[in-house]
């Protein structure tokens, strides 16, 4: 429980850490994922996303044990949290310390791309659907297999595409553009925001329903200006 010594131990090459008390199943992953990191000989390359929450602050802490615990389930994760805190971090440690680890996970940044564009990486679309479409093309919900979408920025999805989002939530199923038969998904959906969307479901930009159902598991990330030990 010293923060110093936390610090020390990771600097020296500790490969996690664990808050006592800790469930059994909790050192199980932890020791499971050294030996991995031991069996591949090769430390993660340069750039590339960590999978791990690093944070010596007692509240990102909780956060990191709470994202642990639900990792396994399948139920949808809501991060909220300023720009910048990591988000998108804290989306990639519930999916590797879950049982889809080895499954894809792929990020769509929902404010990237015109409403149009965005259906169509999602959901995909059939040949012929719109001009310019000359094959079938899959969307992320079909190319993620098992694994899990981490939709950023959610509350700038249009209010058509929350309705087909909240049918996917539901029922498992989404049709892709130009289509009749219906696709099934088994991706875990994790989403995050820097918006309040309880301002965004009382101004009527954000349905109430699918936020109710995004609002499963609430994990928010403290900026960095409150916890100046990280």
């Amino acid at each position: 429980g010293q923060v110093t010594m936390v610090v020390k131990a990771m600097r020296l090459g500790a490969s996690d850490y664990l808050v006592k008390p800790f469930a059994d199943e909790d050192l199980e992953r932890a020791v499971q994922s050294a030996l991995e990191e031991s069996q591949t000989g090769a430390p993660a390359p340069a750039g590339a996303p960590p999978r791990e929450v690093v944070s010596v602050n007692p509240q990102m802490m909780k956060m990191r044990e709470l994202a642990a615990q639900v990792a396994d389930t399948d139920v949808p994760v809501l991060i909220l949290g300023e720009s910048g805190v990591g988000k998108e971090v804290m989306a990639r440690h519930i999916h590797y310390s879950s049982a889809r680890r080895n499954e894809q996970l792929l990020k769509v940044n929902c404010a990237a791309l015109p409403s149009e564009l965005l259906e169509s990486e999602l959901f995909g679309y059939e040949r012929g659907a719109f001009t310019g479409a000359l094959r079938d093309k899959p969307g992320k919900f079909e190319l993620a297999g098992r694994g899990t979408i981490f939709l950023d920025e959610i509350g700038e999805m249009s209010p058509l595409l929350q309705a087909k989002l909240l049918h996917v939530l539901q029922d498992g199923e989404f049709t892709r553009l130009g289509g009749t038969k219906p696709q099934c998904s088994s991706a875990r959906v994790v989403t995050a925001t820097n918006q309040r969307l309880e301002e965004c479901v009382a101004e009527g930009t954000f349905r109430e329903d699918l936020y109710y159902r995004l609002n499963v598991i609430r994990i928010e990330i403290p900026p960095l200006r409150e916890r100046r030990e990280d």
